[in-house]
């Protein structure tokens, strides 16, 4: 892989004190940079806070990254400090455990997150993966929706993995092997089915009954089960 994600970090924080100064609070990696598990195909998933965000600090990221190396890899999330501290609790646990910090923290999100909203979190993505699941045995038919369904999954899975723990694993390799048995199946095939360039119907539609069943015990389950 050509990109070592060090150096164009290294790049990437320089022009970025220099463009938003003392008023940067925090930058972090999601996906799987900030997992350590980067592919040739993977994005550069950057997190920056800021004391605030205006369309024209937007304008200006835009146009900085504009003059970075690897420009088409760039997505991630810009935002104000105060419009994060204000967003839904059960997304911030995801986004809170699954950053890997490069400058500052954002440790003033964790003390706000509680186990309510966690079991939140779970509750949406089933439902999520439920109704996306079902419409797309009915009416796409598409492998790559699928295949996008159970990268989902996987936040899903995290997010139980802790109600149960107390403990928030990013690898899934690592995680992998702690799971109790529905969850590690759905894992595994996360895993596995991202590396096949096509599936056969047959396949396709055993993976979609085993993903939509499984979000619809979640659903339907007892509150308890997630706990530790």
């Amino acid at each position: 892989m050509d990109l070592n994600i060090d150096l164009w970090m290294e790049k990437y924080l320089e022009k970025l004190k220099g463009l938003f100064g003392s008023r940067l609070e925090f930058v972090g990696l999601q996906g799987s940079y900030g997992r350590g598990e980067a592919t040739e195909e993977s994005d550069i998933d950057v997190v920056v806070i800021l004391d605030h965000a205006a369309p024209k600090d937007l304008a200006a990221y835009s146009n900085m990254l504009d003059t970075l190396p690897y420009r088409r890899k760039m997505c991630g999330f810009i935002s104000g400090h105060e419009e994060l501290e204000n967003w839904e609790r059960s997304d911030l646990f995801q986004f809170y455990y699954d950053t890997t910090p490069i400058l500052g923290n954002m440790d003033f999100l964790k003390e706000n997150i509680s186990r309510e909203d966690i079991r939140r979190a779970v509750r949406i993505g089933a439902c999520n993966l439920y109704h996306m699941c079902g419409h797309n045995m009915i009416h796409e038919k598409s492998p790559e929706i699928l295949k996008g369904l159970y990268k989902s999954s996987v936040f899903t899975v995290q997010a139980i993995f802790y109600l149960q723990t107390g403990t928030y694993i990013k690898k899934k390799t690592d995680l992998l092997s702690l799971l109790q048995s529905q969850e590690q199946q759905i894992l595994k095939i996360a895993m596995d089915i991202k590396k096949k360039p096509e599936l056969a119907y047959a396949e396709f539609e055993t993976l979609s009954d085993q993903l939509f069943r499984w979000s619809s015990q979640l659903m339907r389950a007892d509150s308890v089960k997630l706990t530790k």
